[in-house]
C-alpha cells in the first residue's frame, strides 16, 4: 500500500510541474522580474514571434545598447533604444537590463553602474517588464495590472503601429521621434519628427529648432501637404484631438499591417515610410518626406512658389517681385519677394487715385502646398471666408479644404509649393491692378491670332504666285534664266539647294510625300542634305529589324543600314512616343546639315513621310563611347594614349561649335553616350536635338524648359534654367573625368562618403592624390603629369560659377600645352561634391535633387525626353 502511495505522491509532483511551473518557465521569455534580469546573450521574445529585446552592438561600433527589434525577417531593423545617450562598452559582457529594488528598469554596466534607467513614480513592491506584440516594453504592477512606464513613451527614431506621436507621456511631456547621429551611432542627433500645435495639426520635422520639412494641415484622413499618390492614407493614419491637453495624437497603421510597417526619420532628416511584404522579404521604402529641394522647408523664400518640374525652381507669387535679383540669378531665392502693388487698405485714403481705388482682388492658385502659419475659423463657410479675408486688412490670403474649412493668412506666406497632383486652392490678395493683367493676356492672345492668320494668309497668296511664276519661268530660253538668277531663291546656290528645300519642308509642314526626289543613289555632296525615301530605309534596314537595332534613347531607335551601293548608315527613327518632338527633329537636320567637322558626326539625309521623321548618319561601328568607357573588359582597348586623343578631339570639335562654326551652338547633352567613336577611335560629338543657336554678341540665354541628362548638367542650367556656352564646359568637365577613372559621375560607388565622381576628384585633389583617380588598368600606359593635368583641367571646368570655368578654346590651349609651358589656376571645389554638406542649405538642396536619380536618363525638370 506504502508503494501505491508513493508512486501517487510522484505523479502528483510531475502533474503539478506541468501544469504551474513549466508554463511559468513560458511566459518569462517575454518577461523581466526582479530575480530573473537580462544579461548579454539573453533576449526576450513577444508571445507572437513578432519583435524582440536584448543588447546589441550597431555595425562598425565598439558600443553597446539594449534596444528592441523586428524578430520576423533575417534584417534585424532596430525600433527602439534604451540608452542610445549612453553606450556601454561592446567588451563589457557582464552588462545587465534589471528591475531594481526601486521598481524601475535599469541598464547596468559590469560595476552596476547605471546608464539608464526609467525613473518611474512607484508605490508597489511587486513588478515585472513585458515586451508586447505591438513593440510596447511595458513596466508594470504585477498585483495590480497598472503600467507605470512604457517604451512607446520615450520614443527613439521610428514610430511602429498603434504607438502615439504627439501627445503625450505619462509625465505629460509631448512625443517625438529623434533621428540617430549616424547609421552606426544611436545617440540622439539634430533632426526630431513630431505634431504642431496648430489646428489643424501639422506634421513637422525639425533641424534643431528651425524646420526643415512640413507636411500641411491634417484634413481628416491625410495630410494635405505632403505629395503622397494615394487619394488619403484610408485606415493607414489617424489624427485625434486629446481633450484634457489640447494637443493632437497621430497613430500609424500602413495598409491594416501593422507588424510588417513603420515610419521612420533617418539621421539625414529623412522621414520614410518603411514596410515589408512577407515575413522573409526586405525593407522597402514606400514613401519619402525629402526628395527634391521643394521639399525643404522654405526653399524659396516668403511669398514664392516652389516648382520641382519649373526653370526656375522658384518663381515669386502673382504680384509680387524677388527682394534681390543678385541673389535669385544665382539660384538662391531664399530671401523670397516683395509686393508690386500696396493693397487698397494698406494706402492712404487721401492719397488714392481713382484708378487706385478699386478694391482689391484675389488671384486664384491651384494645386499648391498652403502657406505655414495658418489661422483655423471653424464657424465660417466658404463665403464667409472670402468675406472675412476681404474685410480683413491683415489678411493676405484664404483657402477653403475639404476637411478642413475655412484658413486664412494674416503673415507671410512661407514654404509654398506648385504640386504635380492633388494640392488645393489658395486664393491670394492681390491689388486689382494685378487682377486686369489676365485681361490684357487675352487681347494680346487674340491680337496675335490674327496676326497669324493674316500672315499665314500672305504666305498662301505669294506661294501660289511663286508658283505660276516658276512655271513662267520654265519656258524662258536660258539667256533669261541666267539673267534672273539673282533674283530666284537663294536655295540654289550650290551645295545649299537640297538642305533648304528640307529646311522649306520642316519650316512649313510639308511631308515627304508632297514631293518628288531622285533616287538615294543620287545624293549629293557631303554638304548636301537629300530627302530618301522610306523604302530605301526599309530595305536598308531589313525593315527596322531587331537584328539592326544599334541601340535606343529619348528620341527612339537606332538602326544599322546597308544602302544598294554598299554604303553603311545608321538610322535614327524618331519615335510617335517619344520624348523628343518635331523641334528636335527640326534642330537635328538644320544645324548638323551646316556643320563640318572631323570631331562632329556627319548627317547624310533624312526622311519625312507620313508619321515617320528620320534622319540618315554616317554609320561608326565602335559605336558610342560609354560602350567602351564603363565596361569592365572593352575599357582595356583604350588606353591612355587612346584617351587623352579622345579628350582632345571632344574639345576641339566643342570650340568649333561654340566658335569657328558658321553658326554658334549650345550643345546641351554632352556626355558619353553622345560621344561616337569611328575606325581609329576618333571621337564625334552626335545628337544635336537639344542644341541651341547664340547670336555671335549673345553669352546668356534662358529657358523654362530644361532638358539634357541628370550628372552632367550645370548647376546654373539645373536649377534656373540659364544656359551659355560655359553649360557645355562644365559637362565637357565631367566627361573629362570620367574618361580618366572609368566611372559614371553618379551611380558611383568609389566610397561611401562621396556622392559622386566630382566628390571623389575633388578630395583626391584636395589631399594630393589626384592620381587614385585614374583607371589602375592605365598605370603603364600614361604620362602621371598628363593625367594630374587632365584631372585638374576637369575641375576647372565643374566650379559653381560659370565665370569660373574657362571656355573651351582655352581648354583646347591648356590641353595641348606643358606644365613649363602654361601654368594652369588651381579650381574651387564644385557644388554637388559630398553627402554630408549639412552647413548649406542650397548644398542641401542641390543634394536632395540629385539623389535617388540614374546617370543614363536623360530628364527634363518641365517635360521628360
Amino acid at each position: 500500500m506504502g508503494k501505491y502511495r508513493d508512486i501517487f505522491s510522484l505523479s502528483f509532483l510531475v502533474l503539478f510541474n506541468i501544469l504551474f511551473i513549466l508554463p511559468a518557465c513560458c511566459a518569462s521569455n517575454d518577461t523581466i522580474t526582479p530575480s530573473q534580469p537580462l544579461k548579454v546573450g539573453q533576449t526576450l521574445i513577444s508571445a507572437g514571434q513578432i519583435f524582440e529585446l536584448g543588447f546589441f552592438s550597431p555595425d562598425n561600433s565598439s558600443g553597446l545598447y539594449v534596444g528592441i527589434w523586428y524578430k520576423i525577417g533575417p534584417d534585424r531593423r532596430i525600433v527602439w533604444v534604451a540608452n542610445k545617450g549612453n553606450a556601454l562598452l561592446a567588451s563589457d559582457l557582464a552588462s545587465r537590463l534589471i528591475i531594481s529594488s526601486d521598481g524601475n528598469l535599469k541598464v547596468e554596466d559590469g560595476k552596476q553602474n547605471s546608464v539608464w534607467s526609467t525613473n518611474a513614480s512607484v508605490s508597489s513592491n511587486s513588478f515585472i517588464a513585458v515586451l508586447q506584440d505591438d513593440g510596447n516594453f511595458i513596466l508594470k504592477d504585477n498585483l495590480l495590472g497598472a503600467t507605470l512606464w512604457e517604451s512607446f513613451s520615450d520614443p527613439s527614431d521610428t514610430l511602429v503601429a498603434t504607438m502615439p506621436l504627439g501627445c503625450c507621456s505619462r509625465s505629460g511631456q509631448k512625443l517625438f521621434l529623434t533621428a540617430w547621429q549616424s547609421e552606426n551611432d544611436p545617440a540622439p542627433g539634430k533632426f526630431v519628427v513630431g505634431l504642431s500645435d496648430d489646428k489643424p495639426a501639422q506634421l513637422f520635422t525639425w533641424n534643431g529648432t528651425k524646420p526643415y520639412w512640413r507636411s500641411g494641415p491634417w484634413a481628416g484622413w491625410k495630410f494635405i501637404g505632403a505629395v503622397v499618390k494615394d487619394y488619403g492614407y484610408g485606415n493607414e493614419a489617424s489624427l485625434t484631438q486629446n481633450n484634457q491637453r489640447g494637443t493632437p495624437s497621430l497613430t500609424f497603421t500602413l495598409f491594416n499591417k501593422p507588424y510588417i510597417s513603420n515610419l521612420v526619420i533617418s539621421p539625414t532628416g529623412v522621414m520614410k515610410v518603411m514596410h515589408k511584404e512577407g515575413q522573409n522579404e526586405p525593407w522597402k521604402v514606400h514613401w519619402a518626406a525629402i526628395q527634391t529641394p521643394c521639399d525643404v522647408y522654405g526653399a524659396c523664400g516668403p511669398f514664392s512658389a516652389c516648382s520641382s518640374s519649373g526653370s526656375p525652381t522658384c518663381e515669386c507669387l502673382k504680384g509680387f517681385f524677388p527682394l534681390s535679383n543678385e541673389e535669385w540669378s544665382k539660384g538662391n531665392w531664399t530671401s523670397g519677394c516683395l509686393r508690386r502693388t500696396e493693397l487698397i487698405c494698406t494706402t492712404n485714403s487721401s492719397n488714392l487715385t481713382s484708378k487706385a481705388s478699386k478694391p482689391d482682388g484675389f488671384w486664384k492658385l491651384i494645386q499648391m502646398k498652403l502657406p505655414d502659419h495658418h489661422l483655423f475659423l471653424y464657424n465660417e463657410d466658404a463665403q464667409g471666408c472670402s468675406q472675412w479675408c476681404l474685410s480683413n486688412c491683415s489678411c493676405l490670403a484664404y483657402a477653403y479644404p475639404d476637411g478642413i474649412g475655412c484658413m486664412v493668412w494674416v503673415t507671410e506666406l512661407v514654404d509654398i509649393r506648385q504640386l504635380s497632383y492633388g494640392g488645393e486652392d489658395l486664393y491670394l490678395r492681390v491689388a486689382n491692378s494685378e487682377l486686369g493683367v489676365k485681361r490684357r493676356y487675352t487681347e494680346v492672345i487674340i491680337s496675335c491670332v490674327a496676326i497669324a492668320v493674316g500672315f499665314l494668309l500672305v504666305v498662301s497668296i505669294c506661294r501660289v504666285q511663286r508658283w505660276k511664276a516658276k512655271r513662267r519661268v520654265m519656258h524662258t530660253d536660258t539667256h533669261l534664266n541666267e539673267q534672273n538668277s539673282e533674283t530666284r531663291n537663294w536655295c540654289t546656290i550650290k551645295g545649299f539647294r537640297k538642305n533648304c528645300r528640307v529646311v522649306g519642308l520642316l519650316l512649313s509642314g510639308t511631308t515627304r510625300e508632297d514631293i518628288k526626289e531622285g533616287p538615294a543613289s543620287a545624293r549629293g555632296s557631303s554638304s548636301e542634305l537629300s530627302m530618301i525615301d522610306i523604302n530605301v530605309i526599309k530595305i536598308a534596314t531589313n525593315n527596322f529589324s531587331e537584328a539592326n537595332k544599334l541601340g535606343e534613347g529619348g528620341f527612339g531607335a537606332v538602326y544599322k543600314g546597308k544602302l544598294e551601293d554598299g554604303q553603311q548608315i545608321a538610322v535614327k527613327r524618331l519615335s510617335s512616343h517619344a520624348g523628343q518632338g518635331m523641334e528636335e527633329f527640326k534642330n537635328e537636320v538644320i544645324l548638323v546639315s551646316k556643320l563640318q567637322h572631323r570631331n562632329l558626326v556627319r548627317l547624310l539625309g533624312c526622311c519625312i513621310q507620313g508619321l515617320e521623321k528620320i534622319v540618315i548618319l554616317e554609320y561608326l561601328k565602335n559605336r558610342s563611347l560609354d560602350t567602351f568607357l564603363f565596361d569592365r573588359t572593352k575599357r582595356l582597348e583604350l588606353d591612355w594614349a587612346k584617351r587623352f586623343s579622345i579628350i582632345q578631339g571632344i574639345a576641339r570639335g566643342l570650340l568649333y561649335l561654340h566658335r569657328d562654326s558658321c553658326l554658334r551652338i549650345i550643345h546641351r547633352d554632352l556626355k558619353a553616350s553622345n560621344i561616337l567613336l569611328d575606325d581609329d577611335m576618333n571621337p564625334k560629338i552626335s545628337d544635336f536635338g537639344l542644341a541651341r543657336t547664340f547670336r555671335v554678341t549673345q553669352e546668356l540665354a534662358n529657358t523654362r524648359r530644361v532638358v539634357g541628362t541628370f550628372g552632367y548638367m550645370s548647376p546654373e542650367y539645373a536649377m534656373s534654367g540659364q544656359f551659355s556656352e560655359k553649360s557645355d564646359v562644365y559637362s565637357f568637365g565631367v566627361l573629362l573625368l570620367e574618361i580618366v577613372s572609368s566611372k559614371k559621375n553618379t551611380g558611383f560607388g568609389y566610397h561611401e562618403k562621396y556622392l559622386n565622381l566630382l566628390g571623389c576628384a575633388w578630395q583626391l585633389w584636395n589631399e594630393c592624390k589626384a592620381l587614385e583617380l585614374l583607371d589602375q588598368s592605365l598605370a603603364d600606359s600614361c604620362t602621371p603629369t598628363e593625367v594630374k593635368r587632365c584631372i585638374q583641367i576637369g575641375l576647372l571646368c565643374v566650379q559653381d560659377h560659370a565665370a569660373d570655368r574657362p571656355t573651351m578654346s582655352n581648354v583646347v590651349l591648356m590641353l595641348s600645352s606643358s606644365e613649363s609651358e602654361m601654368e594652369l589656376p588651381q579650381p574651387r571645389q564644385p557644388t554637388f561634391t559630398f553627402q554630408n554638406l549639412q552647413e548649406s542649405d542650397r548644398f542641401q538642396s542641390a543634394i536632395r535633387l540629385c539623389n535617388g536619380s540614374i546617370n543614363e536618363i536623360s530628364i527634363s525638370m518641365v517635360q521628360g525626353r
